[in-house]
């Protein structure tokens, strides 16, 4: 497995594959790996020649009171995780290679990315969309892939090829869930032996309304009431937001309808976790 530290020298590998005919797959990460990214690396190995892994803390997606510097980095793990899944590079660039002395480009955020987390998180999705931009333009990727988890992120990268023109195939994985259901992230390390308990009360929240709406519940409100009233349950969880959303435009829908996504956000204590279920209904046979 080759490590590359600079842009050029991935650029200048990234463009050898490309004139050999060798498809090209990116897995783009903040390090911090776990099975949920695990699933993501198998899956590109499916789909591509060359499995590239990107590693890098993206510091233009973190806001001024966030995580940043004490975002998990175990390097040595990530590097492990890799070879044992076949990763042929790992793309860890610097701060200064990203976004050298005199950069000013950024991406201009659509509709979809300023609600939801967009509005909890002003500066996230703009970091998000110029970084994601930038590992494109420097590893060529054929394929791409993302998880679920990040739903809100997921669509915005769709958005991004297709409006861009970038050529980029966007394949978005399912959530890899922990044996209780809690939504595996690189923050639950931060988690309290007590709060890690609390934390699966998002995902029961996110089951009862989609048990609702499969039990015939159409009124938006009454469904969002019902994850409302599971979070209220527990006093230590503060909730930033619930919504059900069209699964393309993230819009807010007042009616069910036959596809729909719940999204939810919380803190315990001073981890922010976020989750997501899409529901699908059946379709009635007409008579």
């Amino acid at each position: 497995m080759k490590i590359i530290r600079s842009a050029i020298g991935m650029a200048v590998l990234s463009q050898r594959f490309l004139r050999e005919g060798v498809r090209i797959g990116l897995v783009p990460t903040m390090g911090a790996l776990h099975d949920g990214h695990r699933a993501l690396i198998r899956e590109a190995r499916l789909r591509c020649d060359a499995l590239v892994v990107s590693i890098f803390v993206n510091p233009t997606q973190f806001g001024p009171q966030e995580d940043l510097a004490k975002y998990p980095r175990p390097i040595a793990h990530d590097h492990a995780m890799c070879r044992k899944e076949g990763v042929d590079v790992c793309f860890e660039p610097t701060a200064e290679a990203m976004y050298p002395n005199g950069f000013q480009t950024v991406v201009t955020l659509p509709t979809i990315a300023r609600r939801w987390e967009g509005e909890i998180r002003p500066h996230h999705f703009s970091g998000v969309a110029t970084v994601v931009t930038k590992l494109f333009g420097i590893v060529r990727p054929q394929v791409a892939l993302f998880g679920q988890k990040d739903f809100q992120q997921s669509a915005l990268v769709r958005l991004l090829v297709k409006d861009l023109n970038l050529g980029v195939e966007i394949v978005v994985c399912p959530t890899v869930r922990e044996t209780d259901g809690l939504a595996m992230s690189s923050r639950n390390v931060y988690l309290s032996q007590e709060e890690r308990t609390r934390a699966i009360t998002l995902y029961k929240s996110l089951r009862a309304g989609a048990e609702v709406i499969r039990r015939g519940v159409t009124d938006g409100e009454a469904v969002q009431s019902v994850m409302a009233h599971v979070l209220k349950k527990e006093p230590v969880i503060t909730i930033d937001y619930l919504a059900l959303c069209h699964p393309s435009t993230l819009e807010p829908l007042s009616v069910v309808t036959s596809r729909v996504v719940l999204l939810g956000a919380v803190r315990i204590g001073s981890v922010r976790l976020i989750d997501n279920l899409l529901v699908t209904l059946p379709r009635r046979s007409s008579k």
